[in-house]
């Protein structure tokens, strides 16, 4: 049987019975499962950037939208906060929509 030891989707679980397989896994204490929302967050973000095509890139940014959902609320925050936060850091500083690429800024 493969070993994953690994954060997955609420419902992976059901389609591996609905699949006919056996499984064993537990629930994560409050720590373990905030260290694994943050390896999950890596594997799904070098799952991104070897996306070959538009839809696999859409797919993996999918799955890092579900991760910083969970960690927003792990932090104690809502997603409407989080992305008020978002909105708030848009307007003070901008986006990153223009593709400006700073090169250097001159010391004092």
């Amino acid at each position: 049987m493969p070993v994953h030891n690994k954060l997955v989707r609420d419902r992976i679980l059901e389609v591996i019975e609905k699949a006919g397989r056996n499984y064993t896994s537990r629930i994560l204490l409050e720590e373990e499962y905030k260290q694994e929302v943050r390896k999950k967050m890596h594997e799904e973000l070098a799952e991104y950037e070897e996306a070959a095509t538009n839809e696999e890139a859409v797919e993996e940014l999918a799955d890092l939208l579900e991760l910083i959902h969970a960690a927003a609320s792990i932090h104690g925050v809502s997603v409407e906060q989080l992305e008020d936060i978002r909105q708030q850091k848009a307007e003070k500083r901008g986006g990153f929509n223009e593709r400006i690429y700073l090169i250097e800024v001159e010391d004092e």
